[in-house]
């Protein structure tokens, strides 16, 4: 009998410790996202959403998220370019309110497929983009528009905005910097105003969530250094190429966990 209760209490500790190796690492992840290497929060979403629960796990991920915003807005203040954000900025804000009205009643299964097929599309005419000998930028603002309406729904629904914002400023041709400090500021705007819905209107950040974020703060600042180290590594050119493999794998993820 006493043996059986302490196998059980072995497993359980086994199970737990387990789970908190998957979002601790997902933590990481972040950390080295927000700091540069972009294109994998689907891995981070879908790690989070495995141990919390799809819709809990936006509520724990958000503190997160603004550490990392935080830690990025700092860091590479120099390099924002204002005049992108304040064309997605008011589509992304509709985007985040359809999201806050519309997203419970939409199936995790049209949300998967719709946002993967999105997403693997619009990497395909990114690659398209790149390789043509004609390297002008979308300027109808259907693009901008389409981009951050997806974006802002996205970010709301899923925290998965990361791979419209990406495929934007890809677009855009913004040199690394400038990409990983305007798409900084952008979300930090973005996620600072969804919290009051996460708070009052979801109520996925209470007094339950917010242990468990605080438990993992320490592994999304050492990903932020590790990203840092990282991004200094890597030039221009491979930086494009890296963040377009890396969102294109993020849209076969969504599509397949």
């Amino acid at each position: 009998m006493v043996s059986s209760i302490l196998r059980n209490h072995y497993f359980l500790f086994e199970l737990e410790l387990y789970k908190f190796s998957i979002v601790a690492f997902c933590a990481f992840l972040l950390g080295v996202s927000k700091s540069g290497i972009k294109g994998i929060a689907a891995l981070i979403v879908t790690g989070f959403a495995l141990v919390y629960g799809a819709k809990t796990s936006t509520g724990v991920l958000m503190p997160l998220l603004l550490v990392g915003d935080v830690f990025a807005i700092t860091y590479y203040k120099p390099h924002v370019q204002w005049k992108y954000i304040v064309k997605l900025m008011p589509w992304m804000v509709l985007g985040v309110l359809a999201g806050v009205v519309g997203g419970s009643y939409i199936s995790d299964d049209l949300f998967k497929y719709g946002m993967g097929g999105i997403i693997l599309f619009s990497v395909g005419q990114m690659y398209y983009w790149e390789n043509k000998k004609d390297k002008t930028v979308p300027t109808h603002w259907s693009f901008g528009t389409t981009m951050g309406l997806l974006a802002g729904f996205t970010t709301m629904v899923g925290n998965l905005a990361g791979a419209f914002s990406n495929i934007y400023f890809l677009a855009m041709r913004l040199p690394k910097n400038a990409f990983i400090g305007t798409a900084a500021w952008l979300f930090f705007i973005i996620n600072s105003f969804k919290v009051p819905f996460h708070i009052w209107s979801w109520e996925t950040i209470n007094t339950s969530s917010l242990p468990k974020s605080l438990e993992l703060v320490p592994f999304v600042v050492a990903g932020l250094f590790v990203g840092v180290f990282l991004v200094k590594k890597i030039n221009d050119d491979s930086y494009r190429k890296l963040i377009l493999l890396f969102t294109a794998l993020g849209g076969v993820v969504i599509l397949f966990n």
